[in-house]
């Protein structure tokens, strides 16, 4: 009887669960509510009731299960699985794969989200099996996973491939939430293009469908703003290429470094396709050594929110298969 690998993605709001087969295959998938309350104390016994409930439901035991990867927020000590530090959750070194294995009796495998994300395109996404691998989340943040020669590049204290803070804005840029300042997250997340397009509103003359759209009752949105773009809006069109020259900028930057086969776009903003696609690839190609130019294709994710839960599957298959 196949073994199965128990995938898990741990978010601010919702926890997404998963049981695939050795092949990457999704075969059951659902979620549960994150509860971050006592600084997240109760989010692993969740999780593994969780997955005590799916297996009666299924009818299986728990030796059916290979074992159980995960992606939490924040960077992640690579040798014990312990989160260094998840704001969002009130944790500081916190003993996170100790506690899954004693709350689920799995042999667990603790990674950052943004990277198990990557490892899911590069197994069944859009990596499409390629070893070098640049992958770039655009939502709330901006999160990023770098894979060298089939290896997820960790650094030493966990902070290896944070593509979200590479400076873009070295003069006069935002705060963003890490401290610093200009950081690519405050001018290509969701919520950085939202206050792109709210200055570019204030300092416009002309008059701007997204404008109108959020004097009849709309919400200024990401998603708001390139609707209006494809449509032709003006104001909206200029705000995408302002995105696009910072995020072509960063990822020449990466692609300078690690000479990628693969740049792979994820996250809620990626869907804007090839209306962000375009001009991205264009300010890749300005800013890149040529060699780097000629070699890395820069694609959208496929999996959409499958990836965290396949790349933590991956890790599963990787570390407890001989």
């Amino acid at each position: 009887m196949d073994k199965w690998l128990m995938g898990v993605d741990l978010g601010g709001t919702t926890t997404k669960l998963a049981i695939i087969n050795m092949h990457g295959e999704i075969l059951h998938k659902w979620e549960i509510a994150t509860d971050i309350s006592n600084n997240g104390q109760r989010i692993t016994t969740n999780i593994a009731k969780a997955i005590d409930d799916k297996l009666a439901e299924l009818g299986e035991s728990k030796g059916r299960l290979l074992g159980i990867g995960m992606g939490a927020p924040g960077p992640v000590n690579a040798i014990d699985g312990s989160i260094y530090e998840a704001i969002n959750l009130g944790w500081n070194n916190y003993p996170l794969k100790d506690l899954l294995e004693t709350e689920t009796l799995l042999p667990a495998v603790i990674d950052n989200d943004a990277n198990i994300a990557a490892l899911g395109e590069m197994w069944k996404g859009a990596g499409n099996g390629a070893k070098d691998i640049v992958c770039v989340t655009l939502g709330t943040g901006v999160g990023g996973g770098v894979i060298a020669n089939g290896l997820m590049v960790h650094g030493v204290s966990g902070a290896g491939g944070e593509l979200g803070h590479i400076t873009v804005v070295p003069d006069a840029g935002a705060p963003c939430n890490c401290g610093k300042t200009g950081c690519l997250e405050t001018v290509a997340s969701a919520t950085g293009i939202v206050r792109l397009a709210q200055e570019a509103l204030e300092k416009a003359d002309e008059p701007s469908l997204l404008q109108e759209k959020i004097d009849g009752g709309e919400s200024l949105s990401s998603k708001l703003l390139f609707t209006c773009a494809q449509e032709g809006d003006a104001i909206s069109l200029k705000v995408i290429q302002q995105v696009s020259k910072y995020l072509g900028l960063a990822l020449s930057q990466a692609g300078n470094i690690l000479n990628p086969e693969k740049i792979v776009i994820g996250g809620g903003v990626s869907k804007a396709g090839d209306l962000l696609l375009k001009p991205v690839r264009e300010y890749f190609e300005l800013y890149a050594f040529k060699r780097v130019r000629k070699s890395t294709t820069i694609s959208l994710a496929t999996l959409g929110n499958d990836a965290g839960v396949i790349g933590a599957a991956w890790l599963v298959k990787k570390h407890f298969t001989n």
